[in-house]
């Protein structure tokens, strides 16, 4: 029994043999991950191993990743295919070694294992200077021709070959760039570098020796120089102007005991009278030396002074001001002053005490040429000296605060050239010589019509260089598109009335001026335009919204809209039927609005037996829409009168066709061609009336008179003159009757004169004492006889022509 118990026991521990991992190297992708390396810059999401182990009764495994408290999770893993997935961001900077806890499990048993993971770095870093920024001074005496770096230790150095020098440039930038050695970063070769800049200030030492100022030195001692007295002052400077040494003066030879030398301030003073001097002449060698802090020597210079005994000319120019001698003036005035004006504010005297040719010098102005000019030139004893302004322009507060000038009066006529000098200091205050200036000449601008009461519409700039008041712009605009628009007079914003409407359709273009002016009045202009963008603010108008068309069968009608807005597409409309009944019968063009019938529609039968309408009246609701955004439309109703065309052709019957539907067409066209017919009537009864008036005033030249027999009593009737083409010139005008009454005086033959019933002719009247008989004239187309002479109505042809022989009608008779 005890046999058979341990004998299950061993059976029993071989059935639950734990799982393991397979353990194939560093290098492997699939295991127990045990010294997996990773770049840092592996993507997250990557599969980047797979755990893989078995179970020795080969019973199906799990896998599970486990991390110490407070790690980070940077690995998750598919427990069933071991599949391990990067989910954090690598960092080897932070974190170079990662430590996870696999484990393998056949629901059992579980086996768990610590591995560590590699973090393998990847170039992601930019190089990053530290202790920034880098100043650095450096003495002059380094020679150098450019600066240099080690590339490995970042040691900036200098290499030799040229001398810094402070007096050239005092200050050197040096750009350093670090790079990184380059690497991987997600498969591709990067490189970061890093740049900073060095300051090397260059420090001034003493490496440059003194020099005088103002050589040569010339020096006078006169008669009546007092012992003591100083003759001239020389000036040295030491060369380093960084740090500049003190100087001290001495006479190295030349003085003979004459001459002495103040060792800091470098005057030389004669020891003894003018009388006891040998020589009229002395050259003095005088040396300048620096002295250090410690007050060792160190660079020296020499300069010759040659100073020479006069026993007359003693006296060299000396410059006055107020209060006595004054070898400095100064004065405070505007910039850009008149050009030749006098700089009244200089009160400076120039005098020499010597007499005669000793006494006469030139004066003149050192510095900036073309400035100012001194008058007078050429002075003999004392002058008052006046300073001229030459050129305004270069006066400028802008360009330069203080002007120095130095003012120096030399003899002319003497051989020492006694000479001195005063400081002219003129310190200029600024004026408002600069008007404002736009950044552009012009400014274009655009803004909505719908654009509310106060909106900007653009903003302009100018710039004035003058200090203080003068500086300051103010902003105005004119002109007669400003009427809409304010500015702002300090900003310069331009924007519109509260109480503006802008209104493209209205107008569309503003052209106005923008002022900047200063405090003094000075401006400048830049002018301004602004377009009003069309909005989409009116919808398309019918002229009617219940129109009447007459349409014949083959021939459209059309309709049309008109939309107010100013541009494309706001003003284009589109037509459409919205309502037809029946439907199916009429097409619209939609851009024109032409309206006609279906291709199948070619006759009234066709319409009659479509609709029972017998009188073809159809009403269409026709929709006009216009395409902007928002996009407006309106309706109107369209009652159409269909016909055939008609049978009767011509102009007349087609003008009535036309003309159907609006009777007052029709009625005003009759009364116009009413009128032109009584104009032409007037017209030409106007000529007739002329041309028989003038014609009965013209008396032909020949008149032909039919012969008849003159019965016992007649009536004499009026008849129409009827002319025909003559066959010669004595065949002009041929009269069927006489004429018997005389009832129309105008004898335009317009009256027709009623016949009388015929009556007995009465005698003729005695004739007058001493009158004569008159012949009968022809007067228009018809005989007229005087009263007293109608008689010659009853004579005969013989009688007329032995009677009367003047007589036209005798006259005409006898020429034919």
């Amino acid at each position: 029994m005890l046999l058979f118990g341990f004998c299950f026991v061993l059976i029993a521990v071989q059935a639950n043999y734990a799982p393991y991992f397979f353990d194939n190297g560093a290098r492997s992708t699939n295991g127990n991950m045990a010294l997996l390396s990773l770049s840092e810059d592996t993507p997250v999401g990557t599969h980047v191993y797979t755990l893989n182990g078995t179970d020795p009764e080969g019973d199906p495994v799990t896998y599970d990743l486990t991390y110490e408290a407070g790690s980070r999770r940077y690995f998750s893993v598919d427990k069933n295919l071991g599949n391990v997935t990067l989910i954090q961001e690598l960092d080897r900077e932070k974190e170079d070694e990662i430590e996870v806890i696999v484990s393998i499990s056949d629901g059992l048993s579980t086996v768990s294992e610590k591995v560590r993971i590699l973090v393998m770095d990847a170039n992601d870093e930019s190089p990053e200077f530290i202790n920034t920024p880098y100043i650095v001074e450096v003495p002059e005496n380094i020679h150098a021709n450019k600066f240099t770096i080690d590339r490995h230790s970042g040691v900036l150095r200098i290499k030799t070959g040229v001398t810094l020098d402070y007096e050239k440039s005092r200050t050197h930038f040096v750009v350093v760039v670090a790079k990184d050695g380059g690497g991987k970063l997600r498969g591709d070769n990067k490189v970061f570098s890093a740049t900073t800049t060095v300051t090397i200030n260059v420090e001034d030492v003493q490496d440059t020796p003194p020099m005088f100022i103002g050589t040569p030195y010339y020096g006078y001692v006169y008669e009546d120089t007092l012992a003591g007295s100083e003759v001239l002052t020389v000036v040295a400077l030491d060369g380093d102007r960084g740090k500049p040494n003190s100087i001290h003066y001495c006479i190295v030879n030349g003085s003979e005991g004459s001459f002495e030398i103040s060792n800091t301030t470098g005057a030389i003073s004669v020891i003894k009278s003018p009388n006891q001097l040998k020589k009229e002449v002395y050259e003095l060698k005088v040396k300048a030396s620096e002295i250090s802090q410690e007050g060792d020597t160190s660079d020296h210079v020499f300069a010759m002074v040659v100073i020479r005994v006069v026993d007359l000319n003693n006296h060299p120019p000396t410059f006055y001001g107020e209060n006595g001698p004054q070898n400095r003036f100064e004065l405070t005035m505007y910039e850009h002053p008149p050009e030749g004006e006098i700089l009244r504010g200089l009160k400076i005297t120039v005098n020499d005490s010597d007499q005669g040719a000793n006494a006469k010098f030139n004066l003149r102005l050192v510095g900036p040429g073309g400035i100012f000019r001194v008058v007078p030139q050429t002075v003999l004893n004392e002058a008052q000296v006046t300073i001229i302004v030459e050129n305004s322009a270069a006066i400028d507060y802008e360009s330069s605060k203080v002007l120095t000038f130095k003012l120096l009066a030399i003899e002319v006529n003497t051989p020492e050239k006694f000479s001195s000098t005063a400081d002219v200091v003129i310190h200029l205050l600024d004026t408002n010589d600069n008007v404002p200036k736009f950044s552009s000449d012009y400014y274009i601008a655009r803004i909505p019509e719908n654009s509310p009461g106060g909106s900007n519409v653009v903003a302009v700039t100018a710039t004035d260089p003058d200090s203080g008041l003068w500086g300051e712009i103010k902003y105005s605009i004119y002109g007669t598109g400003a009427d809409l628009f304010l500015i702002h007079p300090s900003t310069g914003i331009i924007y519109t009335q509260p109480w503006a409407v802008l209104d493209a359709e209205v107008n569309s273009k503003y052209n106005f001026y923008v002022k900047a002016e200063d405090t003094d009045g000075k401006y400048s202009l830049a002018e301004v335009f602004i377009t009003v963008l069309d909005v989409n603010d009116h919808s398309p108008e019918f002229n009617e919204n219940i129109q009447e068309k007459t349409m014949i069968i083959g021939s459209p009608v059309k309709i049309e809209a008109i939309d107010q807005d100013a541009e494309e597409p706001n003003n284009i409309v589109d037509y459409s039927i919205m309502q037809a009944d029946p439907a199916n019968v009429f097409d619209i063009d939609q851009s024109t609005g032409e309206i006609k019938l279906k291709s199948y529609i070619r006759s009234l039968d066709i319409i009659h037996n479509i609709t029972k309408n017998k009188d073809c009246i159809w009403s269409l609701v026709v929709q006009a829409k216009d395409r902007g955004s928002p996009s407006f439309s309106t309706t109107a109703v369209l009652k159409i009168d269909i016909t055939e065309e008609t049978l009767h052709k011509g102009p007349m019957a087609a003008f009535l066709m036309q003309t159907k539907d609006n009777p007052m067409k029709a009625l005003g066209v009759l009364a116009g061609v009413m009128g032109i017919m009584v104009l032409i009537t007037i017209m030409i009864s106007t000529a007739m009336f002329w041309r028989n008036k003038r014609s009965n005033k013209v008396m032909p030249v020949r008149r032909i008179i039919k012969k008849r027999q003159m019965p016992p009593s007649r009536t004499v009737r009026m008849e129409w003159l009827k002319f025909k083409r003559p066959s010669n010139a004595a065949e002009k005008f041929v009269i069927e009757e006489e004429v018997k009454s005389l009832h129309n005086e105008n004898s335009n033959n317009n009256i027709q004169v009623v016949p009388v019933p015929p009556a007995s002719p009465l005698p003729p009247p005695p004739p007058r004492p001493g009158s004569q008989e008159r012949c009968p004239r022809v007067a228009g187309a018809n005989c007229v006889w005087l009263p007293h002479s109608q008689a010659c109505n009853q004579a005969t042809e013989e009688q007329m022509s032995r009677q009367h022989p003047q007589c036209p009608r005798v006259r005409a008779q006898n020429e034919i």
